[in-house]
């Protein structure tokens, strides 16, 4: 996979005004009644001064920007309204001249220990920026926008991510800022943007730490952490109400850790029995002293919460000690294409959490069906899309609709637009609570059966049976 399908011709950043996509019309619903954060009232961003140097930060590719401005200036408050919209991301097809470019910009780990988790995301903000900008833009108050990204590579450390996301927004004077990778970046980065008051969509932070501060500019649409391996368990005591034991491997860090006490949490209130609940460095090589621990405990289910690495590590190792639970399941590591990649068969049978799949039943008009945008996806990037490309994707239709809402550029608006926003996606259904959380969204579940990743839960959108137990080691 390339960093990207197009490279910057020039950069520009002006001020104005923007709108969603009109070919990216998407189903806006009404007024939430659920909580959401009090509007702030300063207009401008704070200034420029103390930006420390990026660490070894690169300019990413993207497509060739829409105008010929070469100066990067501050976005002055607009005072234009939104004209010709009928909802949040509805408007008239984009049409004039193109009147500038709305820049957003992300630092994400492109090396590094998460360097597989950020190169989907970026392939996911990369592919909304194709679709908009080949539907001829944004549109609002009569003016055409282009779209534009601006990435850094924070090496999947969070101390860089903050630095950079701060470089993107004093420096590079970046209209809006998207997400990085992972709870630990996006944790920092968040710290930067609400210093700034400078709002993001983040789109791969799924740790409720990341809200729990009392910040106004930070919003997401994914499913918080403790959620990730309910869908899991919820599908094997459907196959097997008499599951008795699990036994629950955690990486030593934020994100995995609200996984793994959520789950913890939720078997029991399913009467399970926790018998065995350890957490191990996240940067481990070597997991074989814990499953060993585990193997003797023999129980029916073996759930972990960690990244890819972690999670094919316990596999490989599995196999070299015959651990054979009835079921093993993972918060991060089975929707990636490198995990089948890399473990060939011994990847069939193992379930994983994920916040999107193909066969859920979410659609709008910028991509269809959520079917419909795996398919668009793939054609884009030569891969079938995993959940961190579509929940990537989503938290710019977030910024799109928050920007038609507002009728501006105007980063208070926007800001308060995405505070009450609510709306549709081949994603998800979209609407934040008083943190900035998108509290609604269910999680689904996984398994990789032949090599391919299969829905299996919810029913109600499972794409195949599930396949249990899962066979011993020397039986497959």
């Amino acid at each position: 996979m390339s960093d990207s399908r197009h490279r910057v011709t020039r950069r520009v950043f002006l001020s104005g005004i923007a709108s969603g996509a009109a070919a990216a019309i998407l189903t806006a619903c009404g007024g939430s009644s659920t909580a959401t954060p009090a509007a702030t009232t300063a207009a401008t961003k704070a200034g420029t001064a103390g930006t420390p140097a990026a660490t070894t930060g690169s300019a990413a590719s993207s497509a060739p920007a829409a105008t010929t401005s070469s100066a990067a200036t501050t976005v002055p408050a607009a005072s234009v309204t939104t004209s010709g919209t009928t909802a949040a991301g509805s408007a008239a097809a984009p049409s004039g001249p193109v009147a500038g470019t709305i820049r957003f910009g992300a630092a994400v780990s492109l090396t590094g220990a998460t360097a597989n988790e950020g190169k989907l995301t970026q392939d996911g903000y990369n592919f909304w920026k194709k679709t908009v900008n080949d539907a001829g833009g944004m549109m609002v108050g009569g003016q055409r926008y282009m779209v534009d990204l601006k990435y850094y590579d924070d090496e999947s450390s969070p101390d860089t991510s903050a630095k950079l996301t701060e470089k993107l927004i004093t420096e590079d004077k970046v209209n809006f800022v998207l997400g990085p990778y992972g709870t630990g970046p996006t944790l920092s980065a968040s710290a930067i943007t609400e210093k700034y008051k400078m709002p993001m969509v983040e789109a791969n932070g799924a740790a409720e730490a990341i809200f729990s501060r009392g910040f106004k500019y930070v919003f997401s649409p994914m499913t918080p952490a403790k959620f990730y391996l309910r869908g899991i368990l919820d599908a094997c005591l459907d196959k097997d109400p008499t599951i008795k034991t699990v036994a629950i491997l955690a990486d030593n860090d934020t994100f995995s850790v609200e996984v793994a006490d959520g789950t913890q949490a939720y078997a029991k209130e399913k009467n399970l029995n926790v018998v065995y609940y350890e957490k191990v460095p996240a940067d481990t090589k070597d997991v074989s002293a814990q499953l060993t621990q585990i193997k003797p405990k023999n129980p029916d289910l073996f759930l972990s919460s960690g990244h890819y690495a972690s999670a094919a590590l316990v596999m490989k190792q599995s196999k070299e000690l015959k651990f054979n639970p009835k079921a093993f399941g993972f918060s991060v590591g089975p929707a990636l294409p490198q995990f089948t990649d890399s473990l060939k068969a011994d990847a069939d049978y193992v379930f994983g959490g994920t916040q999107w799949t193909p066969s859920l039943k979410y659609k709008d008009e910028q991509f269809g069906t959520a079917a419909d945008y795996a398919t668009k996806f793939k054609a884009f990037a030569g891969y079938d899309p995993a959940y961190q490309n579509a929940e990537s994707t989503c938290g710019c239709q977030c910024f799109q609709q928050a920007i038609t809402k507002a009728g501006s550029l105007d980063t208070e608006k926007v800001r308060d637009a995405l505070a009450t926003l609510q709306f549709s996606s081949f994603y998800a259904d979209v609407k934040f609570d008083s943190r900035g959380i998108n509290v609604d969204k269910p999680m689904a579940a996984e398994q990789i059966q032949g090599g391919k990743k299969i829905t299996v839960w919810p029913k109600a959108a499972a794409s195949g049976d599930i396949k249990y137990p899962t066979p011993a080691w020397d039986k497959r």
